[in-house]
């Protein structure tokens, strides 16, 4: 059944609606017009002595219904500055067919924000916690960069600043736009140290601009996190996480890439899955682990850098945890509590062509078993790498080396996906 056209316009940064001659015609010419309050405010004057029906934009999880339940031939919803740059432009996308949609762009609050203070929009980077866990901004402040920041109650100036603060960015600026574009904006600058302490209270519609300065050194600046940054309730640098050397190859080995679905499985305290997330946003990790402690670890690890989208927490047992999971590209199997053959076995008849399934091994029975499985498989790259680390530390002004147990890492690249073939 054809649905409603759905015309999602964006209305700038302004008090009162400007609009194109093309946009006010589409507007008017539409049987219902959805938006907040403020913004239904914004267009009322074009739309007075039009017979058109006025709904105040409900809860994204009700939206879907409300328009298709409409009698109605052609919707207009309001949206703010440009639909399709972090706003609900890229939820219609997702939810309609593309035939039913009509985008209809404007200035956005970012732009106008980085205009405010002559920022070039190519040298920043823009993060929306509206809606998200404040820790995503772990995933993002790096030194001397420029965020945007959409924000929401959770978010607010002075929380970022603690943020800033506790990374090590204590020289950092902070800038809040309020209210831009209309008679009461006000734009203000802060220093990190100054504006955490501040109590003041913010408009709820406002933009933050952060410029990261400080000598950081809490949170990762290039692959590669030092062991002794994870959580695993030992020592720093023990625990059951994959050491450096070895978490470097193993990511190395998966090529990590926009919408991967990776598996974890045997994540352990989370070394080589909260890495993976950090660095690829939109790649899809599953992490699974059984062990209450390690769980917890993981949790820990998961917030400490911020990979609170994109990494999920799966708490159970290999294989039977993987059965309600989304279909995976890659696969790092870091452990396996005796099921090695099977979980090589499963995992492999669900991976596609172009498919990776990455495993390490330290003791001589997994290796075998490794090495057995290779041995089984047609239409399949195989690389191994054995890799045998000495570390070394000063003592009494002389570097002394400990030498780790050597770890074997097998890739396993599939060419074919052809039913039966191994």
């Amino acid at each position: 059944m054809a649905g409603p056209n759905i015309h999602i316009i964006g209305l700038g940064v302004s008090e009162f609606a400007e609009l194109s001659t093309q946009t006010q015609t589409v507007l008017s010419g539409c049987d219902m017009v959805i938006g907040s309050s403020r913004q239904l405010d914004t267009v009322a004057s074009l739309l007075d002595g039009i017979d058109i029906i006025k709904v105040v934009l409900p809860k994204l999880d009700r939206l879907k219904a409300t328009i298709i339940n409409a009698e109605a031939a052609a919707i207009a919803v309001i949206a703010s500055g440009d639909p399709l740059y972090f706003g609900i432009g890229r939820w219609f996308s997702n939810n309609f067919a593309s035939q039913y949609l009509s985008f209809y762009p404007a200035v956005s609050s970012i732009q106008v924000a980085c205009h405010r203070f002559g920022l070039s929009l190519q040298d920043i980077s823009v993060l929306s916690l509206h809606g998200r866990p404040l820790e995503k901004l772990r995933s993002k402040i790096k030194a001397n960069t420029t965020l945007v920041v959409l924000t929401d109650k959770f978010s607010q100036p002075q929380v970022l600043a603690r943020e800033c603060i506790a990374a090590g960015f204590d020289q950092s600026i902070l800038h809040v736009c309020e209210n831009l574009g209309y008679t009461d904006e006000k734009l203000s600058s802060h220093s990190a140290q100054a504006l955490a302490l501040n109590h003041q209270s913010f408009d709820p519609l406002h933009v933050s601009i952060i410029s990261v300065m400080g000598k950081g050194g809490v949170l990762p600046e290039f692959p590669g996190f030092p062991d002794a940054v994870f959580e695993t309730g030992v020592e720093p640098g023990k625990g059951m996480i994959s050491k450096r050397e070895v978490r470097l190859t193993i990511l190395s080995f998966l090529q990590p890439a926009n919408d991967d679905v990776i598996w974890d499985i045997g994540a352990g305290c989370g070394g080589v899955s909260v890495e993976l997330a950090y660095w690829n946003e939109q790649v899809a990790v599953h992490a699974v682990e059984y062990h209450p402690q390690r769980l917890q670890y993981l949790a820990t690890n998961q917030h400490r850098f911020g990979v609170v989208s994109n990494l999920h927490i799966v708490n159970g047992r290999a294989p039977e945890a993987l059965a309600e999971l989304p279909a995976p590209n890659k696969v790092f199997v870091g452990g396996s509590d005796g099921e090695l053959n099977n979980l090589l076995l499963q995992v492999w008849q669900q991976l596609p062509a172009g498919g990776i399934l990455v495993a390490s091994a330290v003791i001589d029975s997994t290796k075998q078993q490794l090495q057995s499985f290779a041995q089984t498989l047609n239409k399949c790259q195989v690389e191994s790498v054995m890799l045998g680390v000495s570390r070394g530390s000063l003592v009494e002004k002389k570097i002394s080396y400990i030498d780790k147990l050597p770890v074997e890492i097998f890739c396993f690249k599939k060419i074919s996906s052809a039913v039966g073939e191994m």
